[in-house]
């Protein structure tokens, strides 16, 4: 544990220097990007005053022809994109940044943490699959729903490490390993993000977040699901074995070698890089990373899932809190959102925690893979909508939207449900059988004597 603590430490002390390296991606939003509170409204001449987030400097705008009269709306702080085509200041779409809270948005949250935890607890991501998503179908914006899971997730990460860690199942070497490439991942990524809500707004960053939902859900959760239907109908009880892509990721003999004793695999450095990376990348630009380095480490490294979704805890506590550091800076933090979900999500991961000692590899996979189909049918669903705000497909008739809505909300439903009852009722039947197989030998015991 101590060697993991001494990697943790290294690594931050190198944030720093990762900052200068991609200087672009801590910056703020651009000169056509601004955030602050609309301080006075006339629709009679179509301009706003707009007080700039945290200053007292006060600018002039003008309301261009397409922002709707709804957006526009008194001492509520908003994301102005500008259209310099149009002129120097003439407001080309306006998004209220922090959503109004409500009893059952709250109560929704507070749900959503709790099935989050115990995915984050029982398949080592984040739960940002089902997080982002929620908070986005709630009323948050993409990039806001992104940088506020990133703000919950790192110390929920922490307390699963350590739970899992004491059960044997974090390898802490291979953790800290793909974190150092994680960390540029995630700083690659947050200037991805940032350039698109500079260019195109709330609007864009919706349709880039739910896009890259649905293209990384669909092949990653099929690929689990074939892989979690073979090994279900094969031996149960024994491991999968390593996967054919990780047996020749681990014959290439390319210096430095790394040994991973509680992985059990031998591998050059170089293979883990990309892993690291990609998971890095996405966390930063979707919020998720956990469904690629989770994968990543099955089926390229050769780790089990047990010790892969224990590892990525580690890596999501360090992706985490460098992430969060960066939206902390841009200002896009919802911490109403972040102490929601942290404050029942901290249970859920423990529960999923425990639930990993008494379930076999593929259950994991199951619950992986089928939370990541649904998921990616509640995204879907929105794609037509926000593709219409674009010009690129036609104007959806509201009857069309609001089905489209509700498909995506009760897909939503359905995926945290479906999470919730199978790893609850794998982790209940392991106990029983536990307890039974416990009893068995009590019995067998005292026969003997």
């Amino acid at each position: 544990m101590k060697r993991f603590f001494i990697a943790v430490l290294v690594s931050l002390f190198l944030l720093p220097l990762a900052s200068v390296v991609f200087a672009a991606g801590g910056a703020g939003p651009d000169k056509s990007m601004l955030k602050g509170v609309l301080v006075e409204i006339n629709e009679a001449e179509h301009t706003a005053v707009l007080q700039k987030d945290g200053t007292k400097e006060l600018r002039n705008l003008i309301i261009g022809e397409k922002v709707r009269p709804e957006d526009l709306r008194l001492h509520k702080k908003v994301l102005v994109s500008l259209d310099h085509d149009a002129g120097e200041n003439v407001i080309k779409d306006i998004s209220i940044m922090f959503m109004d809270m409500t009893m059952k948005k709250l109560l929704s949250l507070l749900t959503i943490g709790l099935v989050g935890g115990i995915l984050s607890g029982f398949i080592g991501s984040g739960g940002a699959f089902v997080l982002t998503p929620a908070m986005m179908s709630l009323g948050a914006p993409g990039a806001v729903a992104v940088a506020s899971n990133m703000c919950h997730k790192f110390p929920k990460a922490m307390i699963g490490t350590y739970k899992r860690w004491k059960y044997g199942q974090v390898d802490l070497k291979l953790a800290a390993t793909m974190a150092v490439t994680a960390i540029i991942g995630v700083q690659i990524g947050v200037m991805i993000q940032k350039y698109i809500l500079n260019q195109w707004g709330n609007d864009g960053s919706n349709l880039y977040v739910s896009t890259m939902f649905v293209i990384v859900l669909v092949v990653v959760g099929s690929y689990v699901a074939l892989d979690a239907y073979k090994l279900s109908k094969g031996n149960k009880d024994a491991d999968a074995g390593t996967p054919k892509l990780a047996l020749r990721m681990q014959s290439i003999n390319l210096p430095p070698m790394m040994n991973f004793k509680v992985a059990k695999v031998r591998i050059s450095a170089w293979v883990t890089i990309p892993v690291g990376l990609f998971t890095g990348m996405l966390a930063a630009t979707i919020a998720v990373g956990g469904f690629i380095g989770v994968p990543g480490m099955i089926y390229v490294i050769g780790a089990s899932a047990m010790v892969a979704s224990a590892t990525e805890l580690g890596i999501a506590f360090i992706m985490g809190l460098w992430g969060s550091i960066q939206w902390g800076l841009s200002g896009l933090i919802d911490i109403r959102l972040a102490v929601l979900l942290l404050a029942t999500s901290l249970i859920g991961v423990q529960l999923g925690a425990l639930g990993t000692t008494y379930v076999k590899d593929y259950v994991i996979k199951i619950v992986m893979a089928a939370t990541m189909l649904i998921v990616a049918v509640s995204r879907g669903a929105l794609l037509p909508g926000y593709l219409s705000k674009f010009g690129l497909v036609d104007q959806l008739t509201p009857a069309t939207a609001a089905f489209l809505d509700g498909l995506s909300f009760w897909a939503l439903i359905t995926a945290l449900g479906v999470a919730g009852f199978i790893s609850t009722g794998a982790m209940v039947k392991g106990m029983i059988a536990d307890r039974k197989e416990s009893k068995l030998h009590i019995v067998a015991e005292a026969d003997r004597a």
